[in-house]
C-alpha cells in the first residue's frame, strides 16, 4: 500500500466528522479568549492531533469488532490499515498534540494531556462500563479550559464553562452511540447509553444540554466571565439561549411521547451542537 494510500485510510479511522468539529471549536473559543492568531494556530493543531489520535485509536482497539459486524465504512476493520500501523500513527500523534501543547504553557499540556488520557481510556474500556459517560464529562469540561490556559497569561476557564463543556460532552455521549446500538449489542458492549435505552438516554443528553444553556446564559453574571469579553445576559445571550431550549424542549417532548426514531437522535445532535454555539458566542460578545 502507497503512503498517501495509508494517509487517506488513516483519515477516514480518525473519525474526521467530530475531529473537524472539535477543533473549529477550539478555534472559536481562542479567539473568543482573545489569543494571539499564532496561538490560535498552535491550538488548533493541537486540538486536531489529539482528535486524530483518539478517533484512530478507536477504531484500532474496536477493528475486530468491526470486522464481526460487518462495519465496510471502517478502514482498519476492511484491511485498508494495519492495526499496527494505526497505532503508531495513533501514538505519534499524542507525542505531537502534546508538544504542540507545551508551546502554549506546561500547564496546557498537563490539562491536554488529562484529557486525550480520558478521551483513551474511554476507548481502551470504559465504553462497555454503567461510567462510560464520565470521560466525556472529564474531557468535555476541561475543553474550555485548554483555550484559557493558551494564553500569555493562563487561567482555567470558569465553572459555568466548565459545567457546560461537561454537559455538551454528556450530550454527545449519550447520542452519538445510538444508531450503533444493534452493532454494539452483536459485539458485547453495554455503556451507559445501552443500559439506559434510547429514549432516556436522549431525555437525559436533553436535561444535560438545558443545564449547560442555562449555565452560559447565567454563569457570566452570577460566576464572573470564563473567557475574555464575556459579558452579562444580553440579547444575544438570550437569543441563543431560547434557540437551545425551544430545541431540547421539542426533542424533550417527542422522546416522552413518540417511538424513538433516528429523527430523535438528529434533533438532540442538533440542540448539542446549538449549545456549542451559545457557548462560544455568548463568550465572544
Amino acid at each position: 500500500m502507497t503512503a498517501p494510500s495509508r494517509l487517506r485510510a488513516l483519515w477516514g479511522a480518525s473519525h474526521p466528522g467530530p475531529t473537524l468539529v472539535v477543533t473549529a471549536l477550539a478555534v472559536a473559543l481562542g479567539v473568543a479568549a482573545g489569543l494571539e492568531p499564532w496561538r490560535v494556530v498552535v491550538l488548533a493543531f493541537a486540538v486536531f492531533a489529539g482528535q486524530l489520535s483518539v478517533g484512530i485509536s478507536n477504531d484500532a482497539i474496536d477493528a475486530a469488532r468491526d470486522r464481526a459486524v460487518g462495519r465496510t465504512d471502517k478502514p482498519i476493520a476492511r484491511g485498508d490499515v494495519s492495526v499496527r500501523t494505526a497505532w503508531t500513527a495513533a501514538g505519534l500523534l499524542v507525542l505531537v498534540a502534546l508538544v504542540a501543547s507545551a508551546a502554549l504553557g506546561l500547564v496546557m499540556a498537563a490539562v491536554h494531556a488529562l484529557a486525550l488520557a480520558s478521551a483513551w481510556a474511554y476507548n481502551a474500556g470504559l465504553k462497555n462500563t454503567p461510567v462510560s459517560i464520565a470521560p466525556f464529562l472529564v474531557s468535555f469540561g476541561l475543553f474550555p479550559s485548554l483555550a484559557t490556559l493558551s494564553a500569555s497569561s493562563p487561567a482555567f476557564a470558569s465553572p459555568w464553562a466548565t459545567v457546560t463543556g461537561a454537559a455538551l460532552g454528556a450530550a454527545v455521549h449519550l447520542t452519538n452511540v445510538l444508531p450503533d446500538l444493534d452493532d454494539d449489542a452483536q459485539t458485547g458492549v453495554r455503556g451507559l447509553p445501552h443500559r439506559l435505552g434510547v429514549r432516556w438516554a436522549v431525555i437525559l443528553a436533553v436535561i444535560g444540554i438545558l443545564v449547560g444553556a442555562l449555565a452560559v446564559l447565567l454563569g457570566p453574571v452570577l460566576l464572573g466571565p470564563a473567557l475574555q469579553g464575556a459579558a452579562g445576559v444580553g440579547p444575544v445571550a438570550v437569543a441563543f439561549f431560547a434557540a437551545v431550549a425551544i430545541v431540547a424542549g421539542a426533542t424533550l417532548v417527542l422522546a416522552l411521547t413518540r417511538r424513538p426514531t433516528r429523527a430523535l437522535f438528529r434533533l438532540t445532535m442538533l440542540a448539542a451542537l446549538l449549545l456549542a454555539v451559545q457557548l462560544v458566542a455568548t463568550a465572544a460578545v
